[in-house]
């Protein structure tokens, strides 16, 4: 029997978070605020009121007190949630360490009472695309070859049709895009380090690298993509995804065809077929 390959090594995932929590460097956590804030601001555009609310988190002492009447669930493989008990599910900023991201949707669904609301936010596909561009040539430069380190994120599309996949509807893909600037390739994996986003791959080497790997890659990176005042340009995008339990009075596309009312009246103009364009201008 084959073995499904693992994205993540577990071990190595708890032992970052474990740090990143013990360090208590609020200042590096703020992604995850900016995440918290968009996520209020949505759910505030909703208009409804959710009682039984439930967060899939890796980083429990950022979102609980952001939302202190929610169930807390670990980012496991197989998520610590009752079917049909929550009417919103909340997938916080762990999408990307997870070896099955489709199974991870689908049980935040199945979690979902009816006309619930899940709302996932992740790390998208153009988050540290510096950092990756400045260690591969690092890399290729110094040991010969390239090995996995920044965790894979899906593009706006590829995280987008995961919620068709899972079962949801209305579903919803959108991004922002945050440029942070830091001092040097060191106070960036800094930051990263104190939010438990170092790398845990299953796949990373677990050597320790060449000693002149990491000041070719700050240099490369300072060259490739400087910022004012000699520090270095750093791109973060979350991707929002939105989806709804399916409900039977949920609101449903109309038959193509089945329209009672002209475009062209509700919009003042004339409408022209294919046989009777306007007439061409003259000069």
């Amino acid at each position: 029997m084959t073995q499904t390959p693992r994205l993540t090594d577990e071990t190595a995932l708890a032992h970052a978070r474990a740090r990143a929590a013990r360090h208590g460097d609020v200042g590096a956590w703020f992604l995850h605020h900016d995440a918290i804030d968009e996520i209020k601001e949505r759910l505030i555009d909703v208009n409804r009121t959710f009682t039984e609310p439930a967060i899939v988190t890796g980083a429990p002492q950022i979102w609980g007190p952001a939302f202190p009447d929610a169930h807390i669930v670990p980012d496991t493989d197989l998520l610590n949630l009752a079917p049909g008990a929550h009417d919103l599910v909340i997938h916080a900023m762990a999408l990307h360490w997870a070896n099955d991201p489709v199974g991870q949707l689908v049980q935040a669904r199945r979690a979902l009472k009816p006309d619930g609301l899940l709302l996932c936010v992740a790390f998208g596909g153009q988050t540290l695309r510096e950092l990756r561009a400045a260690m591969s040539e690092a890399e290729a430069a110094e040991m010969g070859g390239l090995s996995p380190r920044v965790a894979p994120m899906g593009d706006i599309r590829d995280l987008g049709a995961l919620l068709g996949r899972a079962g949801l509807a209305l579903p919803v893909a959108d991004v922002l895009t945050r440029a942070v600037t830091y001092r040097d390739l060191t106070h960036l994996i800094g930051d990263l380090r104190a939010m438990g986003e170092t790398n845990a791959l299953a796949d990373r080497h677990k050597t320790p690298p060449k000693r002149g790997l990491f000041p070719r890659a700050a240099h490369i990176y300072s060259e490739a993509f400087p910022a004012e005042g000699g520090r270095i340009n750093a791109t973060f995008e979350l991707t929002f995804l939105t989806g709804w339990a399916p409900s039977a009075d949920q609101p449903k596309p109309l038959r193509p065809g089945s329209a009672t009312a002209r475009l062209a009246d509700a919009l003042g103009t004339v409408e022209y077929t294919e046989t009777s364009y306007p007439p061409p201008e003259t000069t």
